[in-house]
């Protein structure tokens, strides 16, 4: 599974330019023309890192930086023509990661996200790891303590899911979306019935996966 990211960029031939780049090097982009779009797309889905233009009509870099962090620690970095230090310290104030002057080189740009991406997961592979639990996108492989775990298709996107947003409460909603679709024409019950496999399947760190009353699931580190 590719990584994904989000770009949020206000002028079509620099979205097009950025989207073609990172698809050409194995990264999945997924283009917001303006911040309102920006923040209903990440909420429907799990991103990677967050391409995040500043200066914007209507809801402005700032704005969605601030809002994508009360729910979210993605990676964010700001691409932006101010390069005054003050502008810097704001987005750094706010919770960016990094932050980029128009032009730029686009490899350099790769870089910096790709770097970004591993720092959130913890390690330099890419794993994602909480607590006994590690799952290596890049071998579509998961493992709790020394023990190799098979898991099903769903039960391994529900579980990548989860990682993805560790310590974090997803609704059934949010994960039917997230892991089965917006297509999706079953019952919220299906996010059960995979939970209960998934918890199985991880054995003695089963309990990791906290049920979150009338809200739904999150995972934790024990």
């Amino acid at each position: 599974m590719s990584d994904v990211i989000l770009v949020v960029e206000d002028e079509p031939r620099m979205r097009t330019i950025l989207a073609d780049y990172f698809t050409a090097h194995g990264v999945e982009a997924v283009l917001a023309g303006d911040g309102e779009t920006a923040l209903e797309v990440f909420a429907r889905r799990d991103f990677d890192a967050v391409l995040l233009d500043v200066m914007m009509p209507g809801l402005d870099g700032y704005g969605v930086c601030r809002a994508i962090r009360r729910e979210s620690a993605v990676p964010i970095l700001f691409l932006t023509a101010l390069g005054g230090e003050d502008q810097a310290l704001q987005g750094y104030a706010l919770g960016c990661d990094d932050y980029v002057t128009k032009p730029f080189s686009l490899a350099l740009l790769f870089a910096k996200t790709a770097a970004l991406i591993r720092r959130s997961r913890g390690t330099p592979d890419g794993t994602l790891a909480c607590g006994a639990i590690r799952l290596s996108p890049g071998a579509h492989s998961c493992t709790v303590g020394n023990q190799t775990v098979k898991l099903s298709p769903k039960e391994y996107d529900l579980l990548l899911c989860l990682l993805r947003n560790r310590g974090r409460v997803l609704s059934r909603a949010q994960l039917l979306d997230r892991v089965w679709g917006l297509d999706f024409q079953g019952e919220d019950r299906a996010v059960d019935v995979q939970m209960k496999n998934l918890r199985s399947a991880l054995g003695s760190a089963g309990g990791q996966i906290k049920t979150v009353f009338k809200a739904g699931y999150k995972l934790e580190a024990e």
